[in-house]
């Protein structure tokens, strides 16, 4: 199953993300008072999360595929990935707004916006670093 990599891979991503907004959670640090917390650099930590995923995922990918990699399979394998994962932890979002009785805000938008431009740039990155084939560019 060539679906198999990019959902472990997208479900480990996405529970991953879940339990590090609970761990903030429980740490006082949730979207009403973060701008208010001198802890405001814990929250750019998580982006560590989906950086780490998405690489090991691609190469997981690529590992299974024969050690090969065209960059267009690592960055088709890596949208897979994120669509998995934004699906998880997009699901998860609106439960937790919806617990805390709180409106998804134009700040918290942008958050998924910036969420969206880091992992497409994680993806190119890892599959211009993990691609066998260059000349297939």
């Amino acid at each position: 199953m060539k679906m198999k990599n990019a959902i472990l891979s997208g479900i480990i991503i996405g529970v991953v993300s879940v339990l590090w907004v609970i761990i903030m959670h429980y740490a006082g640090i949730n979207p009403e008072n973060v701008k208010e917390s001198d802890n405001r650099w814990l929250e750019y930590t998580s982006v560590i999360i989906p950086i780490i995923g998405l690489y090991l995922g691609i190469r997981g990918f690529k590992n299974r595929n024969n050690n090969s990699l065209t960059f267009f399979e690592g960055v088709f394998e890596g949208f897979k990935i994120m669509a998995i994962s934004g699906l998880i932890a997009g699901a998860f979002s609106s439960l937790y707004f919806s617990f805390l009785n709180i409106e998804f805000s134009s700040d918290y938008m942008e958050r998924i916006f910036g969420a969206a431009i880091i992992g497409f740039l994680v993806t190119l990155a890892s599959s211009l670093l993990l691609m066998t084939k260059p000349k297939q560019l």
